[in-house]
């Protein structure tokens, strides 16, 4: 009886223990998206709810839905920069700042998130084509095609496409010039919304 006591005031601290392996050392550092303006503190936006726009989430290809930075090796090879990781999916980092890029160059009320609570009738949504380094041409790309509700019945699509050199593929070259790359597609939607 005493030997299935103890066992049982073990029985939750080996199984905590079984909780807490990750499966691998944790990344020294994790990358993510800085805006070039962000707004002040206390600043907000006001206005009828026609004129708000809503960032609808925005969608990735299978190769972008994960927390690495991809290579674009050959043009039909892939592969992962080592030790080059996000700290959130690539497209809601990006959805995250076109949003505050929007938010600061306009005086519209910009709703974001993945249930944006206003009925906006101008919606932007869009997904993400290449956001990663292309070993080819020693360069990050970042390609997004956006789509947004027209006047009446419409749909107006565009994409957007900046590139950044990178000294070497590094995360300390790569990290840095895709942020310069994100930020120069992002203020590029933000002029074509107005």
């Amino acid at each position: 009886m005493i030997r299935i006591t103890k066992f049982a005031a073990l029985a939750p601290a080996l199984l905590l223990g079984g909780c807490l392996s990750l499966g691998g050392e944790a990344p020294e550092s994790l990358l993510t998206l800085t805006p070039s303006a962000m707004a002040p503190a206390g600043s907000g936006s006001q206005g009828a709810q026609g004129s708000a726009l809503a960032i609808v989430p925005f969608e990735a290809t299978k190769a972008l839905d994960v927390t690495r930075v991809p290579v674009q090796v050959t043009d039909t090879e892939l592969a992962y920069l080592q030790d080059a990781f996000w700290v959130d999916r690539p497209a809601r980092l990006f959805a995250q700042l076109v949003a505050e890029t929007i938010r600061t160059r306009s005086n519209r009320v910009v709703v974001d998130g993945d249930d944006p609570g206003v009925n906006a009738v101008d919606r932007l949504q869009g997904t993400l084509r290449s956001f990663g380094y292309d070993a080819r041409t020693s360069e990050v790309v970042v390609i997004f095609d956006a789509v947004r509700n027209g006047e009446g019945s419409t749909v107006v699509t565009r994409r957007f496409e900046a590139r950044q050199p990178v000294a070497a593929p590094e995360t300390a070259f790569v990290g840095p010039a895709l942020n310069a790359a994100a930020n120069d597609v992002a203020g590029q939607v933000a002029d074509w919304v107005g």
